[in-house]
C-alpha cells in the first residue's frame, strides 16, 4: 500500500523542476501586467515589463511586453520592445522594435531591428562602438602600427 519511490523517480523529479529554476547568480526583475511602479532599477541581468514603469534603469537586456508601458532613463544592452518605451534611452547592443512596439524619445543605439509596424519617434542616433586604434595606444607609446605589427611578429 504504501510503496517507496525510488531514488531514480525523484531524480528525475528534481532535474525535471531544476529546468525550471532560474541559474544562480542570475538578477531578473519582472514587473507583471497590472502592476504599477516607480523607481530605480540597477545590477539587472534582465528586466521584463509587463505593467506600467517609470524608472530609472540600468540592465543587460530589457524586454518590455505587449502589455508594458516604460518611461524614464534607460541604459541597457539589448532591449526588445513589443509595448511602449519612452524616455532618454542608451542601448549599446540591439534595439529591436517589434510589430506592435512603440519607441519615443531621445534614442541611442548601436544596432536597429524594426519589425513591419513597429514605430520609431524623437531624437534617433546610432552610436559608434568602433574606436580608433590610435586611441587605444598611449601617447608616449604612438608608434607607427607597422612597427607594432613587426615587433609582435618577431617576437
Amino acid at each position: 500500500m504504501f510503496e517507496k519511490k525510488s531514488n531514480k523517480d525523484s531524480n528525475q523529479q528534481d532535474s525535471a523542476i531544476d529546468v525550471f529554476r532560474p541559474s544562480k547568480g542570475t538578477a531578473k526583475v519582472v514587473i507583471g501586467n497590472g502592476v504599477n511602479i516607480k523607481g530605480e532599477i540597477n545590477q539587472a541581468d534582465e528586466v521584463q515589463i509587463d505593467g506600467n514603469a517609470e524608472v530609472t534603469m540600468q540592465t543587460d537586456n530589457l524586454v518590455v511586453g505587449g502589455t508594458g508601458f516604460l518611461k524614464g532613463n534607460i541604459s541597457t544592452e539589448n532591449a526588445d520592445i513589443w509595448g511602449r518605451l519612452e524616455g532618454d534611452v542608451k542601448i549599446s547592443g540591439t534595439l529591436t522594435v517589434q510589430e506592435q512596439g512603440n519607441v519615443a524619445g531621445k534614442i541611442e543605439y548601436q544596432n536597429l531591428q524594426i519589425k513591419l509596424g513597429g514605430k520609431v519617434r524623437g531624437e534617433i542616433k546610432d552610436s559608434d562602438k568602433v574606436k580608433k586604434i590610435s586611441d587605444h595606444l598611449k601617447k608616449d607609446d604612438a608608434q607607427p602600427l607597422q612597427d607594432v605589427l613587426k615587433d609582435k611578429k618577431s617576437t
